[in-house]
């Protein structure tokens, strides 16, 4: 689905600090497609592509069932071929296998006596990214868990498996809309690009498993603020009472430095509950390799329990 855009982008330059009245007009015709064409640069490049994954950790107070929960959150962004037949990884990249950069999302905290664990892959394209080609997530707890899966095809297609009765959902087809679980790596990748203004957006996935929330898009105001250190991407939800605030290096590589997440305690209910993340630490490493018992003094690097 062509989306227009009503209002300014916010343009800041990779690596540099832009005034917040610098602007650039994204002129009423453009779509999202001829929008966000985008060529990493060579500082990009570099970065992502030395061999390693970027591993960070934070401290988490997640909201649940009205209360917040103390936990820890892991952000694992990695550069890897993706097959666009397979939806998988490309063990043998061709041609025809784009780079993606990839981010494994977990999360995990405690309800009372028994745990909740969280993952959320995205795999967006590393170059002209518009949308992750895929977005897959699962929440696991002692009542069970539910896995929701999105390709991205001529529209997006989604399956939601759960053990909730009447919320599983096999091929639910949705026009192309901007993906709230793309902004993380649209940050690393694309700072000066971000989508302002009112847009259709839809939700995280985490979001829509947790408050049980129907999978489309929802009407949204986007905005970016911008300082030499740190900056601030905000998205609201008028109709979900919802707000997601993410704060991110100014400066290459732009690191997500921490976010904020509100809506309302539960059903109905105006009080509103606050979940949090703070980055602890952040390193680069080939996790992948690092599996023997003797790594593990990476994850007390990583402040990770």
């Amino acid at each position: 689905m062509r989306i227009l855009f009503t209002f300014l982008s916010l343009v800041l330059i990779l690596g540099s600090c832009k005034e917040a009245n610098e602007i650039a007009a994204v002129a009423p015709e453009d779509t999202v497609e001829e929008a966000y064409k985008y060529t990493p640069s060579q500082e990009h490049k570099d970065y992502w592509f030395n061999g390693t994954a970027e591993i960070s950790s934070y401290t988490l107070s997640q909201a649940r069932y009205g209360e917040l929960r103390e936990g820890q959150a892991a952000m694992i962004f990695v550069t890897e071929p993706f097959s666009k037949t397979s939806f998988t990884k490309a063990d043998n990249p061709t041609a025809a296998d784009p780079s993606v950069l990839k981010l494994n999302f977990t999360k995990n905290f405690n309800t009372g006596i028994y745990p909740y664990s969280m993952i959320n892959s995205s795999f967006f394209p590393f170059e002209d990214g518009q949308h992750s080609l895929k977005i897959a997530t699962s929440v696991q707890e002692w009542c069970g868990h539910v896995y929701m899966e999105l390709k991205n095809t001529d529209q997006f297609e989604i399956d939601i498996n759960s053990y909730f009765q009447g919320e599983g959902q096999e091929g639910l087809r949705l026009s192309k809309a901007l993906l709230e679980d793309d902004l993380w790596a649209m940050i690393r990748l694309q700072s000066d690009n971000l989508p302002q203004g009112e847009l259709e957006m839809i939700p995280s996935f985490f979001y829509l498993r947790l408050k049980h929330v129907k999978a489309q898009a929802y009407k949204a105001i986007a905005s970016l603020n911008a300082t030499d250190s740190i900056s601030s991407y905000t998205v609201t939800y008028p109709e979900l009472k919802r707000e997601l605030k993410i704060e991110f290096q100014t400066a290459f590589p732009h690191q997500i430095m921490g976010w904020e997440e509100s809506h309302p305690k539960g059903f109905g209910s105006s009080d509103m509950i606050t979940t949090t993340g703070t980055l602890i630490k952040s390193i680069r490493s080939d996790y992948w390799r690092r599996n023997s018992n003797s790594d593990s003094v990476l994850r007390d690097t990583l402040g990770l329990k």
